[in-house]
C-alpha cells in the first residue's frame, strides 16, 4: 500500500471566498469600528494626548452624544478603576464581575496627573493618569511588558512591550449637552506585529467594550442630570 501525504490544499473556490470575506471586512466593516459614532473632523483631526505615546500611532475614533452638560458627565469619569467605580463597560470583562457605579462618589472625584486607576483586583496592572484638563479632557496610560508587568514609561523600555494611552475628550455640543470623544495612542515591540494585533483582536474588542460604555455613561449621566 502507498502512503500519500494528505492534501492540505484549500479548494480554489473556498480561499476565493475567504479573500472575498476579508476584502469586505477592510474596505466595509472595519472603517465603522475605527470611527463609530464620530465625524471625519474628530476621526481624521488633531487629538490631545500627541506626543505622550513615543512612537505612538493614533487608534480608533469613536464618540457619542450625552444629554448633559460637561461638568455632570466628568465626574463619572474620573471615578473610574476596578478598585472604585469600575468602568461602566462589560463588568464581567473588564471589571472581573464587580458591578460599576450607579451614584457619583465624592471621595473619588480628585485625581491628579500621576495617580494610579487600577486595572486588576490586586492593583498589579493601572491606568496611570498621563493628562488631566478638568472638564475637557482625561488621557490614561498603561505601559506593561509583554508579561503584563508594569514598567516606567520614563525610563527605558523593555524589548518587548505594550504602551497606550485611553483618551477622553469632552465638548460643549448644542441644547447644553456633551461629546464625548474617546481615542488615544498605542505603541507596541514587536512592531511588526502590532496591525496584526490591531485588526485581529484590539480593533473589533475596544467596539464592543467602548459602545458599551459609551451605553452606560449615556444612562449614568443623564438620569441624573434630569
Amino acid at each position: 500500500m502507498t502512503l500519500r501525504a494528505p492534501n492540505w490544499a484549500f479548494p480554489a473556490g473556498a480561499a476565493a471566498a475567504a479573500a472575498g470575506v476579508v476584502t469586505a471586512y477592510l474596505a466595509l466593516v472595519r472603517p465603522r469600528l475605527l470611527r463609530a459614532g464620530a465625524t471625519a473632523e474628530e476621526a481624521n483631526g488633531p487629538y490631545p494626548g500627541d506626543g505622550l505615546i513615543p512612537e505612538g500611532t493614533r487608534s480608533a475614533t469613536m464618540a457619542v452624544t450625552i444629554d448633559a452638560p460637561r461638568s455632570r458627565v466628568w465626574p463619572w469619569l474620573v471615578q473610574m478603576g476596578t478598585d472604585r467605580a469600575g468602568w461602566y463597560s462589560w463588568d464581567r470583562l473588564d471589571n472581573f464581575g464587580r458591578a460599576s457605579a450607579w451614584t457619583i462618589h465624592p471621595e473619588w472625584q480628585d485625581i491628579a496627573v500621576g495617580d494610579h486607576l487600577a486595572g486588576t483586583p490586586d492593583g498589579s496592572q493601572w491606568w496611570e493618569v498621563a493628562a488631566l484638563d478638568p472638564e475637557r479632557f482625561l488621557g490614561l496610560r498603561m505601559s506593561l511588558d509583554l508579561r503584563g508587568r508594569p514598567f516606567d514609561p520614563a525610563g527605558q523600555r523593555p524589548r518587548y512591550f505594550t504602551d497606550s494611552l485611553w483618551g477622553f475628550e469632552l465638548k460643549d455640543a448644542a441644547g447644553g449637552r456633551t461629546r464625548l470623544v474617546v481615542s488615544g495612542y498605542w505603541s507596541f515591540r514587536p512592531k511588526g506585529l502590532q496591525p496584526i494585533l490591531s485588526i485581529l483582536l484590539l480593533e473589533p474588542s475596544h467596539w464592543v467594550m467602548q459602545t458599551r460604555q459609551f451605553s452606560n455613561l449615556q444612562r449614568r449621566a443623564e438620569r441624573h442630570s434630569r
